[in-house]
């Protein structure tokens, strides 16, 4: 594999709104795909303190109607439909991925390394930042598109029930995945003269 491939798989990772729930492979192909992220991820220390939940179909839906319940509760019924709108863009898709850090390997990490302690949080959500990047790219290489969404801590607490999830598991990012229904717009990009530096080359 050449190192262009790379670089062509990371352009073609954009930010897609428009998906559906025709996605170009299966699922378990998806599964695959952040299996391997998972495993070959780095994180600090090794830590491997990223994980992962991956919701298909009805599962998926039922994550952004706990995003809707709190939602519905903080924000006027007057106001909402621009609110309900992009929730059905979401449930539009054929999955969500969820990225958690768990706070018992960074307090581990904290407890056993004082002298980091105040960096390990920081670390952790590097990693995360991290995973979400491979599967978001590998996933684009295979031609499905993909959003990433941050409305935690709204639906954590449902997610966690619903799932039986550990309560050290702190929810990150939503990533919303399907078939490509339209694609995204040009990107424009600031001078890069102003965004690097070289020295000594």
């Amino acid at each position: 594999m050449s190192y262009q491939n790379v670089q062509q798989a990371a352009e073609t990772r954009r930010s897609i709104y428009a998906l559906n729930k025709n996605l170009p492979i299966g699922n378990a192909e998806v599964q695959k795909i952040i299996e391997h992220a998972v495993l070959h991820t780095p994180s600090s220390f090794n830590s491997q303190s990223t994980r992962v939940v991956v919701l298909f179909g009805a599962e998926h839906e039922k994550v952004w109607g706990f995003v809707e319940d709190t939602l519905r509760a903080i924000v006027p019924a007057d106001k909402f439909e621009p609110t309900a709108q992009k929730l059905a863009m979401f449930k539009a898709g054929a999955a969500t991925v969820l990225f958690f850090e768990d706070q018992d390997v960074v307090k581990g990490l904290q407890e056993q390394f004082p002298a980091y302690a105040e960096n390990f949080p920081v670390w952790a959500d590097h990693a995360n930042a991290m995973h979400q990047y491979a599967v978001w790219t590998t996933l684009a290489a295979a031609g499905v598109g993909a959003n990433l969404q941050h409305y935690n801590p709204l639906p954590d607490a449902a997610v966690a029930k619903e799932y039986d999830l550990p309560e050290s598991w702190k929810l990150r990012a939503q990533m919303v995945i399907g078939g490509i229904e339209a694609s995204a717009g040009e990107k424009t990009f600031q001078p890069l003269e102003a965004r690097l530096k070289v020295f000594g080359a």
